[in-house]
Formats: C-alpha cells, sequence, structure tokens
C-alpha cells in the first residue's frame, strides 16, 4: 500500500493504477523527504511530479507544505488515479492551507515544451525502461523551466549506468537505496 508519510495527510492511503507504475517506495520518499526538509525546500514551494503514476512524490510534498502541485502523467488511468488521490490530500488540508494541485494528462515532454516553469522542487520518475536519452531529453527541456535554486530529484534503477546530465544542470549527490539510486541535481 502506498500512502502519505507525514504532514496534514499522513497515513493517507493513496490508490495506485493497477497496470504501468512503479510507485516510489515508503522508504526512498521518507529518504527523499527528510533531505529536503533538513534544507527547507518543501515548505511553500512550487512543485512538478513528471511521470506522476499514483503521485505520491508530489502529493506527499503537498502534505509536507508546497504551494503548488503539478502532476503529470500521459495515461489516462493514471490521470484518474491522480485526481482523485489529489482530491482526498486537499479534503485532508486545514482550510487555510489548501494547496493548488492539479493533474495534466500530457506526454512529459509535450506539457515540457509548452510549459513557463519556475518549479523550486521537482521530482522525475520515470519508467525504468525509459532510456536515458530519453531522460536527457526530459531534462533539456526542463532545465531553464526550473527557478535557479530548485532542486531535481530524479530515481532510476541502481542498475542503470548513470545518465549524462545535460548542460544546465549539474548532480550534487546520488544515493542508493536497494534497487533504487536517487540523484540530486541543480542548475548549473
Amino acid at each position: 500500500m502506498t500512502r502519505i508519510i507525514a504532514g496534514f495527510a499522513g497515513s493517507l492511503a493513496l490508490t495506485v493504477p493497477k497496470s504501468g507504475t512503479r510507485p516510489t517506495s515508503d522508504r526512498v520518499r521518507e529518504a527523499i523527504f527528510s533531505a529536503l526538509d533538513a534544507r527547507d525546500l518543501v515548505h511553500g514551494a512550487c512543485v512538478l511530479d513528471l511521470y506522476a503514476g499514483s503521485g505520491a512524490l508530489g502529493l506527499e510534498a503537498a502534505s509536507r507544505g508546497a504551494s503548488e502541485v503539478t502532476l503529470v502523467d500521459r495515461s489516462r488511468e493514471a490521470a484518474a488515479v491522480l485526481r482523485r488521490n489529489a482530491e482526498r490530500v486537499e479534503r485532508a488540508a486545514p482550510a487555510d492551507a489548501v494547496p493548488r494541485i492539479r493533474a495534466v494528462v500530457q506526454p512529459v515532454q509535450t506539457f515540457l515544451a509548452g510549459a513557463a516553469g519556475g518549479w523550486d522542487l521537482v521530482f522525475l520518475d520515470p519508467p525504468y525502461e525509459l532510456t536515458g536519452a530519453e531522460l536527457v531529453d526530459d531534462l533539456l527541456l526542463l532545465a531553464p523551466r526550473v527557478a535557479p535554486d530548485a532542486v531535481v530529484v530524479v530515481e532510476r534503477s541502481a542498475r542503470d549506468p548513470e545518465p549524462a546530465w545535460p548542460a544546465g544542470l549539474v548532480l550534487d549527490r546520488r544515493t542508493a537505496y536497494g534497487e533504487t539510486a536517487v540523484y540530486w541535481l541543480s542548475p548549473a
């Protein structure tokens, strides 16, 4: 079961699409958000969750105080799940601190090509079968659209080679959690 770990919606169970997704484990999400919270990077942030699936990463950020969250997935099934999960998180929010959450049904590259940007925090948790070249294409489109002090968190299989990071983003660190590698990037 996937659930929100902390914040106003802590313990809220999330629906997961029946197929085509690989939700980030609670252990990995807890580690990511512990690091983000330690640097006070979530509260008030404008968040983008690409390849959102159930929305676990973006909705965790909303529960912990992000002011705006955009969830992007090309699957109509995933988008329906994202909308239901987002509504549940919004209902759990205090009346004076309801985050703006929107779900977008579009391929990631199409969304990024038309987006204005300005995100403070971006999660990319693509399917493991997405090639390194496709990931780099996504990051090339993303790089000019993030805030100057943004953090971009990329999740990949620990078995995959490290992607060749595009100009505009630099690797800050890599952390492995079993089969999962998490890369922390920032604007160059």
